[in-house]
Formats: C-alpha cells, sequence, structure tokens
C-alpha cells in the first residue's frame, strides 16, 4: 500500500505531473506512427494487389471470355464457306483456344485461394474439350457434305452459349468483383491514423502552451522537434494517401470501368458475329439467332446501331482522351455499317438468294459473278479491332494510374515509424529538460 500512495503523492506534485505528461506524449506519438505504419502498410498491400494480381486475373478472365466467344464465330463463320475452312479461319479457331486453355491453366494457378474461381475453372477445361469435338465433328461431316454438320455445329453452339460463355463471364464477374473490392481497400480513408496524429499535435501543442504558462519560456527545443516530427508524419500520411486515393480513383474509373466495358462490348460483338453466321447455317430455321443478333448488336451500339445507346456510348463517356475516344468513335461507325448490310443479307435470304446472302456476310462471290464491296465480315473484324486497340490503350492507362497510386505511398511506412520515434524522443527530452530544473 505504500507505494501507490507513494504513486499518487508524487502525481500531485510538478515533476510527477510532467513525467506523466511526458508518457503520455510519447505513447501517444508512437501510437500514431504504428497506426500509421499498420494501416498504410494495408492499402499499399491492397494497390499492390489491384497491380499484380486481381487486375490481372479480371483482365485474364476477360480475354477468355473473347477468346471463347472469338472461337464460337469464327467455327460458324467457316463452316459457312463450305467444304474445309479458310485457313485463315482455322488459324484463327486454333489460336483462340490455344489462348482460352493458356489462360485457363494460368488463372487455374493464381486462384488457388478461391474455391468458386477454380470450380468454374475446372468446368471450363472440362466443357472446352467437348466443346471442340463437336466442332471438329461438324467440320469432317461438312467436307463430305453431310448436313448433320450444321446438327453438329448447332449443339457446339449451344454448349458455347448456355455452358462454356456462362461459366466465364461469372469466372469474369467474380474476377472483377475482387478487383473493386481491391480498389475500396486501396482507397480507404486511414481515419484511425488521422484522429491520432490530431489528437498527438494537439497535446503536444498544449504541453508547450502549459509549459509557456508556468515558465514564461517561449521555445522547448525537444518539445518544437517532437511537434514538427509528429506534424510532418500527418501532412505526408494526408498528402500521400490523398494522391494516392486520386490516382487510383483515376485508374478505376478511366481504366477498370472501362476496360469492363470495352470487354463486354467486344464480347458481345463477337456473339452478334456467331449468331449471324448460325442464321444462315440453319437455312431457314435461324429466326431465333436472327433476334439475338439483332439484341445483341443494339446492345452494343444502340437502336438499329445508331451509337445513342448501348456499351459503346457507355465506353464513349468512360474514355478521357482522344485516342480512346477515336477507336471507340470507329467502332460505332464501323457497328452502323454492319447493321445496314446485315439488313441487305437479310433481305437477299428473305428472297430465296442463300448465296448472296452468304457472300454479303463473309465474303465471296454473288451469283452474278460480281462480288461485294463491302460485307458483314469486313465490318465486324473493324468493330473488333477498334475495340481490341481501346481495350489496349486503357489497359495501359490503367496500369499507368494505379502505378502512380501505389507509388505515392512509397517511403511512408518507414518514414512515418522514423519521424514517430524521434517525435516521441524529442517530447522526452522536452519534457526532461524541465524536469532537471526540479533537481
Amino acid at each position: 500500500m505504500e507505494r501507490p500512495r507513494a504513486w499518487r503523492a508524487a502525481a500531485t506534485t510538478e515533476p510527477g505531473r510532467l513525467r506523466i505528461i511526458g508518457a503520455l506524449l510519447a505513447l501517444l506519438v508512437v501510437a500514431f506512427g504504428a497506426v500509421t505504419a499498420w494501416q498504410i502498410t494495408e492499402r499499399a498491400a491492397a494497390a499492390d494487389d489491384v497491380i499484380r494480381h486481381s487486375g490481372p486475373l479480371s483482365a485474364r478472365a476477360a480475354d477468355i471470355y473473347r477468346s471463347l466467344a472469338d472461337a464460337d464465330a469464327t467455327a460458324a463463320g467457316g463452316f459457312l464457306a463450305g467444304g474445309d475452312d479458310p485457313e485463315q479461319d482455322r488459324e484463327r479457331y486454333t489460336r483462340d483456344i490455344r489462348i482460352a486453355s493458356r489462360n485457363i491453366a494460368e488463372a487455374a494457378a493464381s486462384s488457388q485461394d478461391s474455391t468458386q474461381a477454380r470450380a468454374r475453372l475446372e468446368r471450363l477445361n472440362e466443357r472446352l474439350s467437348v466443346y471442340t469435338g463437336l466442332v471438329e465433328r461438324a467440320r469432317a461431316n461438312n467436307r463430305q457434305g453431310f448436313p448433320v454438320g450444321g446438327a453438329y455445329l448447332r449443339r457446339a453452339n449451344e454448349m458455347m452459349s448456355d455452358e462454356i460463355l456462362p461459366d466465364a463471364k461469372q469466372l469474369w464477374t467474380f474476377e472483377t468483383a475482387r478487383l473493386n473490392a481491391d480498389y475500396e481497400d486501396a482507397g480507404r480513408r486511414p481515419l484511425a491514423a488521422w484522429a491520432l496524429g490530431l489528437a498527438a499535435l494537439a497535446a503536444l501543442v498544449w504541453a508547450q502552451r502549459r509549459s509557456y504558462r508556468r515558465t514564461r519560456r517561449v521555445l522547448s527545443p525537444g518539445m518544437l522537434a517532437g511537434t514538427v516530427a509528429t506534424a510532418a508524419v500527418l501532412l505526408w500520411l494526408v498528402a500521400g494517401h490523398s494522391v494516392a486515393r486520386a490516382h487510383l480513383e483515376d485508374s478505376h474509373t478511366h481504366g477498370a470501368q472501362s476496360l469492363q466495358v470495352l470487354n463486354e462490348a467486344r464480347i458481345q460483338s463477337l456473339q452478334a458475329r456467331g449468331n449471324e453466321n448460325l442464321t444462315l447455317v440453319a437455312r431457314g430455321a435461324g429466326d431465333a439467332y436472327s433476334a439475338a443478333y439483332d439484341e445483341q448488336l443494339q446492345g452494343l451500339a444502340g437502336t438499329e446501331a445508331d451509337g445513342r445507346t448501348g456499351l459503346l456510348a457507355q465506353a464513349l463517356h468512360l474514355a478521357d482522351d482522344e485516342r480512346g475516344r477515336g477507336s471507340v468513335t470507329s467502332a460505332m461507325k464501323a457497328a452502323k455499317a454492319w447493321w445496314e448490310l446485315r439488313g441487305e443479307a437479310r433481305e437477299k435470304e428473305d428472297a430465296g438468294d442463300y448465296l448472296d446472302a452468304v457472300a454479303q456476310t463473309i465474303g465471296g462471290t454473288y451469283a452474278d459473278g460480281s462480288r461485294p464491296e463491302q460485307y458483314t465480315g469486313f465490318c465486324f473484324d473493324r468493330v473488333d479491332s477498334e475495340l481490341a486497340r481501346a481495350v489496349g490503350h486503357e489497359q495501359r492507362e490503367f496500369e499507368q494510374a494505379a502505378a502512380e497510386g501505389r507509388g505515392a505511398l512509397d517511403g511512408l511506412v518507414p518514414g512515418a515509424a522514423l519521424l514517430a520515434v524521434l517525435g516521441a524522443a524529442g517530447a522526452v527530452l522536452g519534457i526532461g529538460r524541465r524536469l532537471s530544473e526540479y533537481r
């Protein structure tokens, strides 16, 4: 009981009060540095995930989806040519399947912590082998002139549309959600660190004011150094995080979001192309494919592809420079021409001019020996190439802005820890100087 009484008695003296004030000041400043280091480490790790993990995984999932949709559209287009597929179509189909298979394997290796993603990737891998088998059967029968080849191709398309692409879309949606969550974590304000920093700064100012009122000494070098160090950490924290947050928001709005819309637009155009080709493969029984084409192309470019609504209009709104807007605008013009030429091909098919409708769709020769100056496949390729160019541009914008956001946090953790230690030491030394006057 004697020791607690002695402590209480000491606390009622000025030296005792100074010791308590010094301990509290040191604790506040060190706590401020520790919480700053902890919260910034968390946000830097989330920003690293955006750049190195969830960002690339989202892009890879989109590429899986796009490659699969392109393979399906290319298989249907090659089938329309009759006999052996054109060599360029075979090469494009093979390249798409190879890219999709490689990306599925790489995504599986990178998604070991995600049960949902792993399950979808396993299904994709299994069903892709079945799909390619159906396409090969369709080709083999088509080369021999057997009508059953069309049935195999339609079954392959059904599998792609109803089973494979939905799984690929869910994978892409899941990885995009993880990317958005990482963005949210990286951009969260370090409110606890800010509050502790303000509290530590206020306590240091109060302690110096108290010292001045009791001693009339304007400055205490140690306390002043502690105040400056604490203020420097707080200013660095606010400025560094604000700059990082601004760059990350820019990379999200004009990078990640723009990429999501552009990838979806590209996939929509690929599915529209596949349904356009299957309308002709079905030879008069393709109303469902034709209706799907109308829905998808208008979802891409608006009513009658006028460019006022749809995914391309969204992409144009999100593009933040002339280069990005130029590619989207070119894709809009090509989509409009595609819609108009598809109308001409539909009129030819309805009139019974099947070969002319095929020529209007994939190129070739009309029944009278003439060739179309433009055909829908040309316009589709233009849409796809312009969207690919826009995706590449936005991907670079995303990576640059995200890297700049992450870079704004560099050095803040060790710097905050060092300055906090110096601030605490300054506060203790300043109080110690006052204590020495009582000895």
